[in-house]
Order: C-alpha cells, then sequence, then structure tokens
C-alpha cells in the first residue's frame, strides 16, 4: 500500500494562493472564505496572510478542504467551459439540489459535510 505525503511547504504556499485566487473569481465575502476553510470567522489574519505568500495549514482538515475546493472549481470548469461566468457564480446562486439555498450556504451550515455533499453533487452532474 502506497502512502501519501503531505505536501511541503512550497505547495501549500501555492495551495493558498490558488485558494485566494479562487475565492476572487467566486466574489466571497471574507466571512464566507473562512467558512469554506473551517477557520473562525474572526481569523481574517489568516486569509491576509495566505495572500501574501504564507503556505497553508499542514493540517489534514485544511488541505482535504483545499484539495475538494479546488475539485469543485475543476467540475464546474467541466461542466460550464464556455460561461465562466456562470462557472464562478454557482457557488453563490440558489440551487435546487440543496433545497434553494447556495453551495457556499450550504458549506456554511454542514461544514464538512457540506463540502462533500457539494462535490458529489458537481460529480453526478458531470457523470450523466
Amino acid at each position: 500500500m502506497a502512502s501519501i505525503t503531505a505536501p511541503n511547504e512550497t505547495d501549500r504556499t501555492r495551495i493558498g494562493k490558488m485558494l485566494m485566487t479562487l475565492f476572487d473569481h467566486w466574489d466571497l465575502t471574507t466571512s464566507q472564505q473562512l467558512s469554506l476553510l473551517g477557520l473562525s470567522k474572526d481569523n481574517r489574519s489568516a486569509l491576509s496572510n495566505y495572500r501574501k505568500g504564507r503556505a497553508l495549514a499542514n493540517d489534514r482538515d485544511k488541505l482535504e478542504r483545499a484539495g475538494i475546493l479546488l475539485s469543485v472549481h475543476k467540475s464546474l470548469r467541466l461542466l460550464f467551459p464556455h460561461n465562466r461566468a456562470l462557472a464562478y457564480a454557482w457557488m453563490r446562486q440558489p440551487n435546487r439540489a440543496f433545497q434553494g439555498v447556495s453551495p457556499v450556504d450550504m458549506i456554511d451550515q454542514q461544514g464538512m459535510i457540506g463540502l462533500y455533499l457539494v462535490r458529489a453533487s458537481l460529480d453526478r452532474q458531470r457523470w450523466h
């Protein structure tokens, strides 16, 4: 069985920058960004640090969240290849799959389970 090694500091710095760019594309509030990363709503300094090039925490939860968020972005780009505006707005739009709640709000309400639900919903759309 192959072991998975944790990303090094350089990789985690790149991941942090990618997430900040992604959050900008999705036009998320600071509160929404913190929620997606599983951070306290008072921890604004973490976002500032990531924007300045500080590495994402070497923490399983943060790395898993980052992986799911980047997977969501990839799915949205595949589902809407000719409509980047829709791909970027999708996270903030009410969604029938989530009883009219936006994916961002679903994640805010459900935490990691919400992240898994959003990713699974997009995976189903991609494969059907």
